[in-house]
Order: structure tokens, then C-alpha cells, then sequence
């Protein structure tokens, strides 16, 4: 009998922070969405609000990554308007340029990899920053046009 009764009070105890971890990882997700809408500046490099992490860098060597973070991006619907028109100009681009079109096939899955080495899994952040990071990319995709 206290077997049983150890073992429901370590169920219990186990939800409990397993419901917390849930709670602390909403509160990040909500913190980052907070910070990046403070940050109204785009840019290569851009920082995300007080993050402490900075955009991936889009340029001439990142192009189809570009283009398929933005069909991601417009797929979700994190953005309209003229991002399919700016996508379909750089894969015109990019066209029989394999690693371009490798770039471009990893885009459309949410992730970004900059020029910097540095990347991001549009995946794993809050839906207040996945749109604030569409709108970098095409603000930045734009100039490479």
C-alpha cells in the first residue's frame, strides 16, 4: 500500500513539472514575441529586440534560402501582399544552381541559414516573431532582387 501511494505522489509530482517546463517555455515563447516586436529595425544582421541573438544574414550567397523561407512564410500566412512576386523573382535567380536550390528546398521547410553561418528554425519560435522574421527576410530579399 505505501508503494502505491509513493508511486501516485511521484505521478502527481512528475505532471506538475512537466506542466511547469510547459509554462516556463510558453512565458520564453512569449518573452521572444515581446522582443521582437520592440524591434522595428530590419537589416542585415538585424538583432531581435534584446534577445542577445542576431538575424542570419541574407545575401547574394543565401538567395534560395531566401526564396523558401518566404514561400514559408507566405504558406503559413505570416505574409502577403508582393512576397510571392519577390520570391518567384530570386528563384529566377537561382534556377540550376544546385546549392541554391538546396537552400531554397531547406527555406521552405522554416529554416534560415545566413551568409554569417548563423541559422534559424522558423519552427521553434512564437507566431508574433516568425512574422516579425518574415518581414526580415523580405526586406532584406527585396535588396537582392
Amino acid at each position: 500500500m505505501h508503494a502505491r501511494s509513493t508511486f501516485i505522489a511521484l505521478a502527481l509530482l512528475a505532471a506538475g513539472i512537466s506542466a511547469h517546463a510547459n509554462d516556463l517555455f510558453d512565458q520564453l515563447k512569449e518573452k521572444a514575441g515581446e522582443a521582437a516586436s520592440a524591434n522595428s529595425q530590419g537589416g542585415s544582421g538585424s538583432s531581435l529586440g534584446n534577445l542577445g541573438f542576431k538575424m542570419p544574414a541574407i545575401g547574394s550567397s543565401t538567395v534560395g534560402n531566401a526564396a523558401g523561407v518566404l514561400q514559408y512564410c507566405v504558406k503559413n500566412n505570416y505574409l502577403g501582399g508582393d512576397a510571392a512576386s519577390v520570391k518567384d523573382k530570386l528563384l529566377a535567380k537561382i534556377t540550376g544552381q544546385k546549392q541554391q536550390e538546396t537552400g531554397f528546398a531547406n527555406g521552405t521547410k522554416g529554416l534560415l541559414k545566413g551568409g554569417d553561418g548563423k541559422s534559424l528554425n522558423f519552427k521553434l519560435l512564437s507566431s508574433k516573431v516568425k512574422t516579425k522574421a518574415c518581414d526580415y527576410v523580405l526586406k532584406n530579399a527585396t535588396s537582392l532582387i
